[in-house]
């Protein structure tokens, strides 16, 4: 059984920047893809970016691409991500997930941590 716990939410202005972590216990994490999804007011949660077992992979939702990096540790346990010039519509609480597998699809993924807000305000 693995543990997920995000830290690093807080309220920005729009333009500045944020780094989410998200500690992982109780499992191998170098044997997890590790993702980033975001659930908004009224809306469904959605996939941000991914990051495959050892970081030779990433990807990123359309929205995010350009202006979000992910990037794990794994002599750490801990996957981040790194936010620079947020928007508004950013605001969402961010969930870090752990999968056998890299991918955009949220129900492949087995564990989810309880999520951190992040609001950026106009």
């Amino acid at each position: 059984q693995v543990q997920l716990v995000e830290s690093g939410g807080g309220l920005v202005q729009a333009g500045g920047s944020l780094g989410l972590s998200c500690a992982a216990s109780g499992g191998t994490f170098s044997s997890y893809a590790m993702g980033w999804f975001r659930q908004a007011p009224g809306k469904e949660r959605e996939f941000v970016a991914v990051i495959s077992r050892l970081s030779v992979t990433t990807y990123y939702a359309d929205s995010v691409k350009g202006r979000f990096t992910i990037s794990r540790d794994n002599t750490k346990n801990t996957v981040y991500l790194r936010m620079n010039s947020l928007k508004p519509e950013d605001t969402a609480v961010y969930y870090c997930a752990a999968g056998p597998r890299g991918t955009s699809s949220q129900s492949l993924y087995e564990y989810w941590g309880q999520g951190t807000q992040v609001t950026v305000s106009s």
